[in-house]
Parts: structure tokens; C-alpha cells; sequence
């Protein structure tokens, strides 16, 4: 069975591997397909696909959009987007300026917590690419403060964390209308990030989101077990969404995250691409 992996992130955003070393890590790894969904940015795209036409792995061009959401973290993909698009770019312009501006108050609270990060050491991490937390929590790790990226963001960069501070300014149908407008497929990520207390609360969420033109949701996913798999290809199937799934590779940033397996739990079917591209030619 053909496999691939339509989530994952180079050095354009908060990745350690050029996109090039990462189409040859998917070529290495005996993927069919990748999809680079970059957080905010579609800089790496180009570089992706000459690369990619080399190495003989098809790119999903894509890119992961931070929601605004009361509870949890609400991530959106595009895939197959138009990355010349001017709403597109215009909008992600405004979200890159907002994370800009978190950076420093992070790096504020770190210094009160006697934990100094500077942007310079950041500069030097990202490549010239877009500085976000998992720059951070590299820097923390290395510098001693954690024992590991993992916990420097579960004892303080998470969302409520004595580091956190606030980006998202898009609201999900904001969202969800920018990738439209690139002429792409809207895909709701992991969504167990939502932190819903059923299945019941999960669908409601999708359906209020596919009236606005959501199209699939992300449901092979590294930190989804099977049940929540199933629960997710359900919710698909019954709601005739796009089912997706992808491991969220980052390299150094997330050591434990294989691309293609995740934790070593993932074999995502080629047929999420055709399914893709079906929804790709209905627009």
C-alpha cells in the first residue's frame, strides 16, 4: 500500500530540515506523497516541489493556519492552495506580524522566570525562517532549563503555561474563507487538540465548521489512538468530509515524531491525496 504524510514542517517555519532534506527524508522513507503545511507561511513550497520532482515524491502543497478558539488549540490545513494567492499572502502577512510581536513577550516572562532566551540565539535557530515556540523550547533544552522540548512546553510555553502568551488572530471561519479563497481544501488538524469531552461535542464543532466550508478533517494523526482514529473516520464518513492525516514532523523540534509514522503508529493511505484532489476539482 502506498503511503504518505500530509503534515509536516521544514526550516520556512518552525521545522529543523530544509525542504529539500525533507523531500529526501520522504523519498528515504518510501513515501508516495508529502504535503509541507508550514505554520503561517507557504515560503518553503517552491523549494519543496523542485525538489520533489527530483526525488520522484509527489508534494501536496499546503500550509497550517492558527485558529483563535476558546478551548483547547484549533489548527486549520490547506491543502492544494494557490500559494501566489494575494488574499492568501495578505493575510498571512498580518498573522506572521502577530507572531512577531508574541516572541518578545515570551521571551519577557522566560527572563522573570530566570530562564533567558535571546532573540539573536532564536535568529540563529530558525535559518531566516518564521521564529515560533518549538525555536524556543530547542533553546531551552539546550541551555539546560528543561530536560527536553516536550516539557519545556508542558511546564510552560502550552496554551495557559507561565511562558504562554496569545497569537491567534484568525477566527475559524476567517480561516476557513482564506484558504477557500486560495482555491484550496480547508482540513481541520488534530482535532483531539480541541479538547472535546465526547463525540457529540467533536461533530457539532465539525458541522458548524463545514457550514462554513470546512471540507475534511485530519484523522490519522501522532497523538490519536485508535479510538479516536475511528471516531474521527466516522465523523468523516457520515458527514462526507475529506478524511486526511499527516504526523506533524518538525525534526529536532519534535525528536519523538518520525515522518510518515509518527510515534510509529501511522500508515496513512495514498488514497487521502486522491481524495484530495477530488475535492480539489469539485471547487
Amino acid at each position: 500500500m502506498k503511503l504518505c504524510d500530509l503534515h509536516t514542517h521544514t526550516t520556512a517555519s518552525d521545522g529543523s530540515d530544509t525542504p529539500e532534506e525533507l523531500v529526501r527524508l520522504a523519498g528515504r522513507a518510501g513515501l508516495s506523497a508529502l504535503s509541507i503545511t508550514d505554520h503561517d507561511t507557504t515560503d518553503g513550497l517552491a523549494r519543496g516541489a523542485e525538489a520533489a520532482e527530483k526525488e520522484g515524491v509527489e508534494l501536496v502543497p499546503g500550509v497550517e493556519l492558527s485558529v483563535a478558539f476558546p478551548r483547547g488549540n484549533m489548527h486549520l490545513l490547506g491543502y492544494y492552495i494557490d500559494a501566489g494567492s494575494k488574499p492568501l499572502q495578505k493575510v498571512l502577512k498580518k498573522v506572521q506580524a502577530a507572531r512577531s510581536e508574541r516572541n518578545p513577550r515570551i521571551l519577557e516572562r522566560l527572563d522573570r522566570l530566570g530562564m533567558p532566551v535571546t532573540m539573536a540565539e532564536l535568529e540563529e535557530m530558525a535559518q531566516g525562517g518564521q521564529i515560533g515556540r518549538p525555536h524556543i523550547a530547542r533553546i531551552m533544552a539546550e541551555k539546560g532549563y528543561v530536560k527536553s522540548v516536550s516539557q519545556a512546553f508542558d511546564k510552560f510555553l502550552k496554551k495557559g503555561g507561565p511562558a504562554y502568551a496569545p497569537k491567534s488572530i484568525l477566527g475559524p471561519e476567517d480561516a476557513i474563507k482564506t484558504v477557500r479563497a486560495a482555491r484550496g481544501i480547508p482540513v481541520l488538524a488534530h482535532p483531539f487538540s480541541l479538547m472535546t469531552r465526547d463525540k457529540g461535542e467533536l461533530e457539532e464543532i465539525v458541522l458548524s465548521l463545514k457550514h462554513h466550508g470546512l471540507m475534511g478533517m485530519e484523522c490519522w494523526y501522532s497523538e490519536h489512538d485508535e479510538h479516536f482514529t475511528a471516531t474521527c473516520l466516522d465523523i468523516c464518513r457520515r458527514n462526507q468530509l475529506v478524511a486526511t492525516g499527516g504526523s506533524d514532523y518538525h525534526g529536532k523540534a519534535k525528536p519523538y515524531i518520525r515522518l510518515g509514522i509518527g510515534k510509529g503508529n501511522l500508515r496513512i493511505p495514498h488514497s487521502c491525496v486522491e481524495a484530495l484532489k477530488a475535492a480539489k476539482n469539485a471547487l
